[in-house]
């Protein structure tokens, strides 16, 4: 590595204690190894990120391998999505293989597994041999089939491979130990028969290797050195080893497999599977819905390769598998579009402003900065005329005292342009405000260094020149899930938490500078966000993409819910004190109005789990969240936690929580729940 001294993560650590260990430099290689099953997501990002920071570190070779070995769920378009993300997140492989460039050496290696008594046909059903498998707890029994001759074996194989048989009737298992503690060690499969078109093979094959056969072997094959799985394939790696050892040449590299954690992201799914199933389902358009989690995605979204080394990173390589709050990623972006995103004004929300004292027909053509931060992006010139759009929210007839934008006597600045005041609206037949009237200080010109223009006024506003605007359509994407976890909740479905505002489509207007923006062009709208060009926009129709706000949205929303979460607790303290009805009706209806500001499924459950206790006020808070809120139910949580929430709440000293039980709502969901309905 470099001779800059670094802290080393645990990875790091491994790869320089074989160094020491004898393990020439030369011989050091890497693999990203995806299935072509479909895209890649934020987490095959990161191990991208670590597997080809790697091979720049060390100055080593790194392979990018599809480990194509089902043909069912294999299609090119995938291949070719993940040879094009990897390459736009800035690296590029050593070597381009396949796992079924391996197919024939595999296939003769079982042959030779065979021949020495270490694999054998078997044909059972798939439910007789999950049944006579095991258990963790129970040891397996063998195959009735596992004690096969070699001849049969070899002649069952060999038809197998010509297509004799149909899916299901055979299958090739390792001959290992159905007595191991490790269940992946039960004599596993390593070939099974499947009449499927492959993607590179075609119909060359009739049977195909598995994943913990071919990976392996795979990285044996391409002399890897060092094999990182995600935690998952931690119980493989005795697997792994096993089959190794079978083909292992002393005067080879032997591959190390190693495990690190996966990164999940918060408010987003990263399961293929899961992402497929929002696709096929209509829930968002594509595998490059700028919502979803993939690389595709997020390119569309307009992330940028930077923003997500970096993401890679902050986050870095851990040996527990944690949630990363979206947030984060966020943030990534944010910084470097700071840096890099030119700053121009747009209005998604138009309501007209007329300066009455600007003469008619007159227009200027002001400079505007491109970025402040980058003293090298230049000036360009914005036009300025009687009629210019604002957003309608920068705008209040009857403002309070703390609103620091435009009202009627009150003045503000347009950016890059002049002082306004606003005297009087024009409203339509529903009494809607239709146009806003102001004059204009004409010495107050920004940048002009009169003493008009430095004026200090209460805010600044962007705007666009009606004449000179440019429609475009604006996608506003938000968060896909409402709940930061939305694929952990045994009890539901991670399509329940899918959010019926993750998109919304405005007409808004932009300045006429951006008429030749290209696709994945990016830019600050000032004081709305950072936007990009969608790859559905032409000459003749603008389409912009939110990439991220200015702030996290999400974080204000996420400490007002927790707030009302911890104002309730502190509320209901009191309902035990008071002496009448009416007291205690005003204190459950504030505490009811708080709960059903609070849209986080998992920050109810967790806050219900957290009071099941003897605590009255704890228990009181539990069930009025049951019986205030529509987005949690009794359902929501296994039975034994039901029955010790029905046992505490029907002992409980406090007769206010006993008479809880008898809410309707509540008693039927415990009536239903322990008779199991």
């Amino acid at each position: 590595m470099s001779s800059e001294e670094k802290s080393l993560n645990f990875i790091e650590q491994i790869i320089e204690e074989d160094l020491k260990d004898g393990l020439s430099n030369d011989k050091l290689r890497f693999r990203f190894p995806p299935e072509p099953n479909g895209y890649l997501h934020i987490g095959h990002a990161s191990s991208i990120a670590l597997n080809f920071g790697l091979g720049i570190d060390y100055n080593a070779p790194v392979n990018l391998r599809f480990d194509d070995t089902n043909p069912a769920k294999e299609e090119q378009e995938y291949v070719d999505a993940i040879k094009r993300d990897v390459q736009w997140l800035g690296y590029q492989w050593d070597k381009e293989l396949y796992a079924s460039d391996y197919f024939q050496q595999l296939y003769d290696w079982a042959v030779e597994f065979i021949k020495k008594g270490k694999a054998y046909v078997d044909s059972q059903t798939s439910e007789e041999m999950a049944a006579q498998k095991g258990t963790p707890t129970t040891e397996g029994v063998d195959s009735p089939y596992r004690n096969r001759s070699v001849e049969e074996n070899l002649d069952l194989f060999e038809r197998m491979k010509n297509g004799e048989f149909e899916e299901g009737t055979h299958i090739l298992r390792a001959k290992i130990d159905m007595k191991s503690t490790n269940m992946l060690m039960r004599d596993p499969i390593m070939y099974r028969i499947l009449h499927k078109h492959h993607h590179r093979t075609g119909d060359d094959w009739c049977i195909y290797p598995m994943y913990d056969w071919a990976h392996g072997e795979s990285d044996y094959l391409e002399q890897v050195s060092h094999s990182f799985c995600t935690l998952e394939f931690l119980p493989h790696r005795e697997l792994y080893d096993w089959f190794l050892d079978q083909i292992y040449d002393d005067k080879k590299v032997r591959p190390k497999q190693r495990e690190f954690a996966r990164r999940n992201l918060s408010h987003t799914v990263v399961s293929k599977r899961k992402l497929l199933k929002l696709v096929q389902d209509k829930y968002v358009n594509g595998w490059d819905d700028p919502r979803m989690s993939t690389v595709s995605g997020l390119r569309r979204r307009g992330y940028t390769p930077t923003s997500i080394r970096n993401f890679a990173n902050m986050i870095g390589i851990a040996k527990r598998d944690n949630l990363i709050d979206v947030s984060v990623l966020e943030f990534c972006i944010r910084e470097d579009l700071n840096k890099t995103a030119s700053r121009v004004m747009a209005v998604l929300d138009p309501v007209k402003l007329v300066i009455t004292n600007y003469p008619e027909g007159k227009e200027e053509w002001l400079e505007a900065e491109n970025n402040q931060e980058d003293e090298n992006a230049g000036f360009r010139k914005v036009p300025f005329s009687r009629e210019v759009y604002i957003e309608r929210e920068d705008f209040l007839e009857d403002a309070p005292a703390k609103f620091f934008r435009l009202s009627i006597g009150k003045e503000v600045r347009l950016k890059n342009a002049y002082i306004i005041k606003g005297e009087s609206v024009v409203k339509d037949a529903e009494g809607n405000i239709a146009e806003i009237h102001a004059t204009y200080d004409v010495d107050s010109l920004s940048g002009s260094g009169t003493e008009a223009s430095l004026r200090k006024v209460s805010g600044t506003l962007h705007w666009v020149s009606i004449a000179h605007a440019l429609p475009a359509e604006v996608r506003l994407y938000d968060r896909l899930f409402t709940d930061e976890a939305p694929d952990t909740h045994k009890e539901k479905d991670f399509l329940e938490f899918v959010n019926p505002d993750s998109l919304k489509t405005v007409t808004g207007y932009v300045e006429p500078s951006l008429q030749s923006a290209q696709n994945e062009d990016k830019f600050q709208f000032q004081r709305l966000g950072y936007f990009t060009v969608d790859k559905d926009s032409t000459a003749s129709k603008l389409v912009f993409n939110k990439t991220v706000g200015l702030k996290d949205a999400w974080e204000e929303k996420g400490k007002k819910e927790e707030n009302a979460i911890n104002n309730s607790l502190k509320e209901i303290n009191k309902y035990f004190k008071v002496s009448t009805d009416a007291e205690r009706e005003a204190i459950e209806q504030f505490v009811a109005q708080n709960i059903q500001l609070v849209g986080n499924f998992s920050l109810l459950q967790s806050s219900i789990r957290k009071n099941i206790n003897n605590n009255k006020v704890s228990l009181l808070f539990s069930n009025w969240v049951i019986k205030h809120s529509d987005k949690i139910k009794l359902s929501d949580f296994d039975r034994e936690f039901v029955e010790k929430w029905f046992d505490l709440s029907h002992r409980s000293e406090s007769p206010f929580v006993r008479a809880q039980l008898e809410n309707q709502k509540i008693k039927l969901q415990f009536t239903a729940l322990s008779l199991g309905l």
